[in-house]
């Protein structure tokens, strides 16, 4: 039986490893995330290409939400997976199409 990991099960596991939440909200959150030599917007596309050559399929879907949020297209999100498949596989690009699913559905309607 495999398990989907949820932001619910991320909570959790947060909970029982206090040092990695910690880990997380100060080195993560806290100067990763701020360094100023890419723009937020574009630390999500990396991350999403990283998370996609992985097939990090749940992960995906809530870094593109935030995407979304924060300025990237749809567009820029197809661009992204044509470009994840050729420098890391069929399936991961795949993967990364599977995770967007959901948002170019809603998009058509």
């Amino acid at each position: 039986m495999t398990l989907k990991p949820t932001t619910a099960d991320a909570a959790l596991v947060y909970e029982h490893v206090p040092q990695l939440a910690r880990i997380r909200q100060q080195v993560l959150l806290g100067d990763v995330w701020k360094q100023p030599e890419l723009a937020y917007r574009d630390r999500i596309l990396v991350t999403l290409g990283v998370l996609a050559a992985g097939g990090k399929v749940d992960e995906m879907k809530v870094w593109m939400g935030r995407g979304l949020e924060n300025g990237i297209t749809l567009d820029e999100l197809r661009g992204l997976i044509v470009q994840v498949t050729f420098y890391a596989g069929w399936p991961a690009g795949l993967a990364a199409g599977r995770a967007a699913l959901d948002l170019f559905e809603a998009a058509a309607k």
